[in-house]
């Protein structure tokens, strides 16, 4: 059983997540119950693994039994800002809101807590506190891709204050060039500027690499009405 886990957790390092959740499931089978350490450290990679293949409702199971068992701090914050997460992509916005307060009140404090934060006022359109979370996350790290690229979208997108906007959107790509949603913002950012030859070529690479993200089609989408 022993060889089972460790074969799990050398799956999970080299992100082969279907494989290593085959493992974890087959140990899990032989375990004590009342061994609540290794049950816990199964549950804790299994929620992991299923959260990267976007199975967010097994990973919600394990997740949730790590959170009301482990004694481990940070593990707790982990699968409680990866509880948050979820949520957020789930659309469960006052979930992940409930799970971050909860984080917060324990004194956690991190660039990664506020970035959800942010993405979840910006989720529920209270763009004016995900803007001043941002600029929290930056407080903590002023190079932190995250926080540059969502408060520049926000500035751009609300109308706030897009040329600003368009220089942190610029920053990110700078820190990440091949990350297609920092590449999605800078040409939303372009088009909201008024420069629409710009906008359609980093969108064009954004879809590049992410053919499938809904968002980005939908902005090149409407680019492309504008300029027709």
């Amino acid at each position: 059983m022993v060889g089972t886990i460790q074969e799990g957790i050398r799956l999970f390092n080299m992100k082969r997540w279907e494989l290593a959740i085959q493992e974890f499931l087959e140990a899990l089978t032989r375990v004590n119950p009342e061994d609540e350490t290794l049950s816990g450290d199964l549950a804790y990679y299994l929620g992991l693994c299923y959260t990267k293949l976007e199975q967010f409702d097994e990973a919600l199971l394990y997740l949730e039994q790590v959170v009301t068992g482990t004694q481990n701090a940070m593990r707790m914050y982990q699968c409680r800002i990866t509880l948050a997460y979820i949520y957020v992509i789930t659309k469960r916005s006052k979930m992940a809101e409930s799970e971050l307060a909860r984080l917060a009140e324990t004194g956690f404090e991190s660039v990664q807590l506020y970035t959800i934060l942010a993405y979840t006022a910006w989720a529920d359109r209270q763009y004016q506190k995900a803007v001043d979370l941002y600029k929290k996350a930056l407080q903590l790290d002023n190079n932190n891709a995250t926080a540059i690229n969502g408060l520049g979208y926000i500035l751009v997108d609300t109308a706030m204050d897009p040329q600003n906007g368009l220089l942190f959107c610029k920053k990110a790509v700078d820190i990440n060039p091949k990350n297609p949603s920092y590449l999605d913002s800078l040409g939303w950012a372009y088009f909201k500027t008024g420069n629409h030859k710009e906008a359609v070529n980093w969108l064009r690479r954004a879809l590049d690499l992410a053919p499938q993200q809904k968002e980005i089609r939908n902005h090149i989408k409407i680019v492309a009405g504008e300029a027709g």
